[in-house]
C-alpha cells in the first residue's frame, strides 16, 4: 500500500521555547517560534508542538487557530470550550486583525499592492493557485525596507502582508505567485530562495481581537523579525 507523505515527514527538533504573552482563565496569548509545529504529527517522531507543550501547564488548552512549522508568531489558544467558540466566530466574521512580517526575494516595485490568487489544494504538501477551482483569496501588501546588496539578506524586500482571508500557506503561494517568494521557503521558492536564509522569513506579528469574556478589544505583538 502506497504510504501517505504527510505520514512520514519528520519536522526537525526545535530547541526555542515558547514565549507566553498573556494569560488569564480564558485565554494563553504565546509567541510561537519558527520550527515548532502547532499540532502533532501523525509521525511519532513530530510529538512535540505548540498544543503537546502548551498543555503540560494548560491541561484544557484548545487550539484556536494554526501557523506553518516555519512561521513564528503571535497565537491565540483557548482555555475553555465557551472562549473557543467565541474566538472561533471571530475568525469565521474575520473581526480578528493579523498582520505578518515578511521579507522577499528581489525587489518588490509598488509600494503596496492587493493580491488575489485563488488557491485549493494540490500534491501534499503543497497548495496551488487555480482560479478556476480554488478558493478566493487575499493579501495586502506594504513596502516598509529594502535590503541592499550588502545586507545579511541582499537584494530582498521588507514587507507587512495584512490577509484578509486565512487560506493555508496564502502568503507563501501569493509572494510566489507574484514573482517574490519568501526567503528560505522550502515548499514555494527555488533553489536560491532556499538557501537564503536558516528559516522561513515568515512572522505572524500582531494580533487584535475582542476578548471572550471581557468588553475589550486586545492586540499582541511577536518578537520582530525585522
Amino acid at each position: 500500500m502506497k504510504s501517505n507523505p504527510a505520514d512520514d515527514f519528520v519536522a526537525p527538533k526545535c530547541l526555542e521555547s515558547i514565549e507566553i504573552l498573556y494569560q488569564d482563565d480564558d485565554i494563553v496569548v504565546i509567541d510561537k517560534p519558527s520550527g515548532l509545529l502547532s499540532l502533532s504529527g501523525k509521525h511519532p517522531l513530530n510529538k512535540d508542538s505548540v498544543h503537546h507543550r502548551i498543555v503540560q501547564d494548560f491541561p484544557n488548552a484548545l487550539m484556536c487557530h494554526r501557523l506553518d512549522l516555519g512561521t513564528s508568531g503571535v497565537m491565540i489558544i483557548a482555555l475553555n470550550k465557551p472562549a473557543i467558540a467565541h474566538i472561533n466566530r471571530q475568525f469565521e466574521l474575520r473581526s480578528i486583525k493579523k498582520t505578518y512580517q515578511a521579507v522577499l526575494m528581489g525587489s518588490v516595485v509598488n509600494e503596496e499592492g492587493v493580491l488575489t490568487f485563488s488557491l485549493k489544494k494540490g500534491e501534499f504538501p503543497r497548495h496551488v493557485v487555480c482560479e478556476l477551482q480554488g478558493k478566493y483569496s487575499e493579501s495586502h501588501y506594504k513596502v516598509v525596507g529594502r535590503n541592499d546588496a550588502s545586507s545579511d539578506f541582499p537584494n530582498s524586500t521588507k514587507v507587512i502582508f495584512t490577509p484578509k482571508t486565512g487560506r493555508t500557506h496564502q502568503l507563501r503561494i501569493h509572494s510566489q505567485a507574484f514573482g517574490h517568494s519568501i526567503l528560505g521557503d522550502d515548499l514555494y521558492g527555488d533553489e536560491l530562495c532556499q538557501q537564503s536564509a536558516n528559516r522561513l522569513m515568515l512572522n505572524a506579528y500582531s494580533l487584535e481581537f475582542a476578548h471572550p469574556t471581557k468588553s475589550q478589544r486586545m492586540t499582541f505583538l511577536s518578537e520582530s523579525l525585522f
